[in-house]
């Protein structure tokens, strides 16, 4: 793997290092922290490594209520209602479903989003400048990088005209997403077709669309649903021969041949900033949503070779990472 450069900087603050010596605010406090996600990902863990260094150290002043749906969003009701029974002081959610359901559950229980979609459109935050509730913290820029996932794949493959796009209609952080990457194909020239997942279950009827309809390309429009099977549709992609691309590096780290995004684990790391200015007594609405301002393109060569691709000059060149 090489590392060419790393260009992510954040909004509202560029990067910030934190003394291994901080301390957490009020001494002998015991702080009860939420955590909600589909399931478990490496990328978590920059939050909490984070935290540790802010002075939050969990068995010492913080105790954390890990919660997994385990890929069933209907659970994340259960799950908001249990968290605000036990009266935790923070959540942090990984994903809209859980940040819609939290917020229906409490509006006093201070709400964290390190990596959200679409939060205005879904109602997540009233606005990025202004969140006016209990949720705030860090959101992507959808429509923008949309738009440059395809210019890059015309770039790789100039005589793109067909691609399959892999996406949870059941999360309502996506139907935006998606529109904005149709708008974005159809100024290149591009026909896209959908395919809807809503469960794992709609996995294999998704793969077997796709193989009979013969795309040019594969795009996946990232959710905690798709991350979470990941492996699944980076196997079947390379089965098929299909040139795919991704929102983040984790999909080309197991095989998936490119990824233009933000770094997810920069983004969970900050995080941390969010819980710790909160728990010293910053309302979420008074603190900006974030916005990636700088990307990262991945690119995965030995998957190029496996199926048959050669990847320009021009694209190895602007890449931040290469796997080789």
């Amino acid at each position: 793997m090489t590392n060419r450069r790393h260009l992510l900087t954040l909004l509202a603050g560029a990067a910030v290092t934190w003394p291994l010596t901080a301390r957490a605010q009020q001494p002998g406090k015991i702080w009860r922290m939420g955590f909600v996600a589909h399931g478990y990902e490496k990328f978590y863990d920059p939050l909490f490594a984070a935290l540790r260094e802010l002075g939050y150290v969990e068995g010492r002043n913080l105790t954390i209520e890990r919660r997994y749906a385990e890929g069933r969003a209907e659970r994340f009701h259960d799950i908001a209602a249990e968290l605000v029974r036990l009266k935790v002081d923070i959540i942090v959610v990984v994903t809209t479903p859980a940040a819609l359901a939290l917020k229906q559950a409490t509006t006093t229980i201070p709400i964290v989003f390190p990596n959200a979609i679409n939060p205005v459109e879904t109602g997540v935050v009233a606005s990025l400048g202004h969140p006016g509730g209990n949720v705030t913290g860090g959101a992507a820029q959808t429509a923008a990088l949309s738009a440059k996932r395809l210019e890059i794949l015309k770039e790789v493959i100039p005589a793109l005209a067909r691609g399959a796009v892999l996406w949870n209609g059941a999360n309502p952080a996506l139907g935006p997403a998606w529109r904005e990457t149709q708008a974005a194909a159809r100024a290149l020239g591009v026909t896209l077709e959908p395919h809807e997942l809503r469960n794992v279950k709609d996995l294999e009827d998704a793969f077997a669309a796709m193989a009979r309809h013969r795309h040019d390309v594969f795009i996946v429009l990232q959710d905690a649903l798709t991350l979470q099977h990941r492996s699944e549709i980076i196997d079947f992609a390379i089965r098929e021969r299909l040139p795919g691309m991704f929102v983040a590096k984790e999909w080309v780290e197991l095989g998936g041949l490119m990824s233009y995004g933000e770094s997810l684990p920069d983004m969970y790391r900050r995080g941390a900033y969010f819980v710790d200015r909160i728990l010293k007594g910053a309302k979420p609405a008074d603190l900006p949503v974030e916005q990636v301002t700088k990307f990262e393109l991945v690119l995965n060569l030995k998957t190029a070779k496996a199926i048959g691709l050669t990847i320009p000059e021009t694209i190895l060149v602007r890449a931040d990472e290469v796997i080789e």
